[in-house]
């Protein structure tokens, strides 16, 4: 079983299994069901990649059959990977020799991540890789154009209705009532046109929660 626990912010799956060679199958389909909910597919293939390496290393180095426990954290446009078994023992990325089968986990792991490091815990230690999700960074470049427009909509309102000395409009109080004063005369202007104010702020926030789902 596995626990999930979601925000707009932080979505996070924790998933202890028994380090056997028929778990790592089932640790790649749940990275696929996990980051195909979190609309995070697009690096599904490099975290299975990374989980599979990291789950056969435990098979490897820990022991089979020993407990293990698979992290997973998706925040600010990057998918955060551990792995905790419960040796004490850290691990070096080393440079495997042409002919030799093993050695190649870390460094392929540290090929496709943007980083990965290992730290010691209470009961041994984890080995961790960080993986940059490219849909959330153009997401964020919606977000920030959005903001970037309101910005100047409240300058212009401020500057043209507003007294000079709310110029520029940077602390709470200010942005909060030349804010309140914009959305009321858009909803007189609305009125005034046969439309249902209480319709289009309806519209206007899910527009903005389904913009806070995707980034």
């Amino acid at each position: 079983m596995h626990h999930t626990s979601a925000t707009t912010l932080r979505r996070h799956c924790v998933l202890p299994f028994e380090a056997e060679p028929r778990a790592v199958a089932g640790l790649r389909r749940l990275v696929d069901r996990q980051l195909a909910a979190w609309g995070a597919s697009a690096i599904t293939h490099d975290a299975q990649l990374a989980v599979s390496e990291l789950a056969s290393n435990v098979i490897k180095h820990v022991g089979e059959g020993t407990p293990a426990t698979l992290v997973m954290e998706d925040e600010a446009g990057r998918l955060h990977i551990e792995m905790h078994d419960t040796s004490p023992v850290l691990p070096r990325c080393r440079q495997a020799e042409p002919h030799e089968e093993a050695g190649r986990g870390l460094g392929l792991v540290a090929a496709i991540s943007d980083s990965w490091f290992a730290l010691s815990t209470a009961v041994g230690k984890a080995v961790c890789c960080d993986l940059s999700r490219p849909e959330a960074a153009q997401a964020d470049s919606h977000t920030q154009q959005r903001v970037e427009r309101g910005t100047t909509l409240v300058q212009l309102y401020a500057l043209h209705w507003r007294s000079p000395e709310g110029l520029p409009i940077h602390s709470v109080p200010a942005v909060t009532e030349t804010a309140t004063s914009l959305i009321t005369d858009l909803m007189y202007w609305l009125a005034d046109r046969g439309c249902d104010p209480d319709d289009i702020l309806d519209r206007a926030q899910m527009h903005f929660e389904s913009g806070l789902g995707a980034s």
